[in-house]
C-alpha cells in the first residue's frame, strides 16, 4: 500500500455520526469473536476512536439469548457505546433496535451488510442483502424508526456488492442517505472477493461523490497509519474503519490517532511490551469471562499469532501459548521469552484471514431479480427464525 507522509493536508476533523462526535476519525470494525468488550478495552487504552461490539443477530436479540446480551455489554465507563445487528427481516430488526434503544443499551447502532461468510449469505444476509432493494430499503428505514425515538444514530456498513457482475453500493449508499442513516461504511471489497486481493479504493471515493450528505468511512486494506493517510487523500473519505489490521496490534489506534493530529511518532513496540500487553489482555479477558480463566485463555489463544509476527519467539513457545489454560501459566510463558527489539517490517503488513476469491451463497433464485417475491419474502422469514445465538 501507499505511504504518503502525514501531512496537514491530510489531516482530518472530528467524525461526526448524528449527535455522537468521534475525536479521531476511527472506527474499530466489528470481528467475531474478536472485538469483545476486552479487545475493545485494550484498544481504548492506545488510542481514541468508536469502538464497535461483535455482530449480534436481530433475532437472538429479541429471544434475550444469553450469549446476544453479553455481546452488546459494555463496561460502564466505555462511551460511546457501538453495537452492530444483523437480520434479513425489517419487523425483527426493528423489534431488536427498539429493545436496545428502549433499554439504554447503546449510543449508537451500526448495521451489517458486509459479511461475506456463507452461513449469513445463504440466508440472504450480510453483503448479498443490499441486492434486494426494497428489502434494504425497508430495514434501513426499521432500524431508524426505531432508534431515532431515542436520538441514536444508525449506521450501514457494506461492501461493493456479491460479485463484480452484482454491484450495490452505490444505490445502497443513496437509499441509506435518504433514509436517515448518519453514516455509510464501505469495505471496498465484492463479498466473492471474501479477504483476498486488493481493496478498491476508488469505489470509496465513487461513493463519496454520491453520498454528499452524511460521512462515508473506508475500510479495507489498513494496516498502518501511512495506509490511513493514503486512504483519505486518495478517497475523500471522512473517517477509516480499520478490521484485521489491529489483530495483535491494539497500538495501531495510537498510530492512527497520532497521524490524524499530524505527529509523526508511531507505535514500535519491543518484544517485553508486547507480551505485556498480551498478559494485559488476558486479565481483561478473565474479567469479560466472568473470571473463567479456562474459557479466558482458550479465547486469547487465537490472537496469539497476530501478537508474536515477526518476533523471535520460537516454535515451542508459539505452541505453549497457543495451549495456555491458566494466567499464572501465561504470565510464566511470557515472562521466559526475555526481550527483543521491534522488528521492522517482518511485525508489520497483512494479518488475519486472506483467503482466495470464492463464488457467494445465495439463496435459491436470489440473482434472477432485484425485487422480493412473495415466496422469497416467506423463506427470509423462515431464515430469520432459525438463527439464534450471537
Amino acid at each position: 500500500m501507499s505511504t504518503q507522509p502525514a501531512t496537514a493536508s491530510a489531516l482530518l476533523p472530528p467524525l461526526h455520526i448524528g449527535p455522537i462526535s468521534v475525536q479521531t476519525p476511527v472506527v474499530l470494525a466489528p470481528m467475531a469473536g474478536i472485538t469483545n468488550a476486552a479487545f475493545r478495552r485494550l484498544c481504548r487504552e492506545h488510542g481514541g476512536g468508536l469502538y464497535v461490539a461483535e455482530m449480534v443477530t436481530s433475532r437472538a436479540l429479541v429471544e434475550r439469548t444469553p450469549e446476544s446480551l453479553r455481546i452488546i455489554a459494555h463496561d460502564p465507563d466505555e462511551t460511546p457505546r457501538s453495537v452492530q445487528v444483523y437480520g434479513v427481516d425489517p419487523a425483527t430488526i426493528g423489534a431488536a433496535v427498539k429493545m436496545i434503544a428502549e433499554e439504554d443499551r447503546a449510543d449508537h447502532i451500526d448495521m451489517n451488510f458486509g459479511c461475506p461468510v456463507p452461513k449469513v449469505t445463504r440466508k440472504g444476509g450480510g453483503a448479498v442483502l443490499p441486492w434486494k432493494r426494497d428489502l434494504f430499503r425497508d430495514i434501513v428505514r426499521a432500524a431508524v424508526r426505531e432508534a431515532s425515538k431515542f436520538d441514536i444514530p444508525v449506521t450501514v456498513k457494506m461492501r461493493k456488492g456479491i460479485d463484480d457482475e452484482h454491484l450495490t453500493y452505490l444505490d445502497a449508499g443513496v437509499m441509506a442517505e435518504r433514509e436517515g442513516a448518519a453514516a455509510v461504511a464501505l469495505h471496498a471489497r465484492t463479498a466473492a472477493d471474501y479477504y483476498s486481493g486488493t481493496a478498491d479504493w476508488e469505489a470509496i471515493a465513487r461513493l463519496k461523490d454520491a453520498v454528499p450528505t452524511v460521512p462515508v468511512l473506508g475500510n479495507g486494506d489498513i494496516w498502518s497509519a501511512e495506509d490511513a493517510l493514503a486512504m483519505v487523500k486518495r478517497t475523500g473519505c471522512d473517517g477509516v474503519v480499520v478490521g484485521r489490521g489491529c489483530q495483535g496490534r491494539p497500538w495501531l489506534f495510537a498510530d492512527l490517532q497520532a497521524a490524524f493530529e499530524g505527529r509523526p511518532e508511531r507505535a514500535r513496540p519491543s518484544l517485553k511490551f508486547v507480551a505485556d500487553t498480551v498478559y494485559r489482555h488476558g486479565e481483561l479477558m478473565v474479567r469479560h469471562f466472568g473470571g473463567d480463566e479456562f474459557k479466558a485463555m482458550q479465547e486469547i489463544r487465537k490472537h496469539m499469532a497476530w501478537y508474536f509476527k515477526g518476533y523471535p519467539v520460537g516454535g515451542e513457545a508459539r505452541r505453549s501459548l497457543g495451549l495456555v489454560t491458566s494466567l499464572a501459566e501465561l504470565r510464566g510463558l511470557l515472562d521466559a521469552l526475555g526481550d527483543a527489539p521491534y522488528p521492522g517490517v517482518d511485525a508489520e503488513g497483512a494479518r488475519g484471514r486472506q483467503g482466495t476469491p470464492k463464488r457467494p451463497s445465495c439463496p435459491e433464485g436470489w440473482l434472477d431479480t432485484r425485487d422480493i417475491t412473495p415466496d422469497l419474502e416467506e423463506r427470509l422469514r423462515e431464515a430469520e427464525l432459525s438463527v439464534s445465538g450471537g
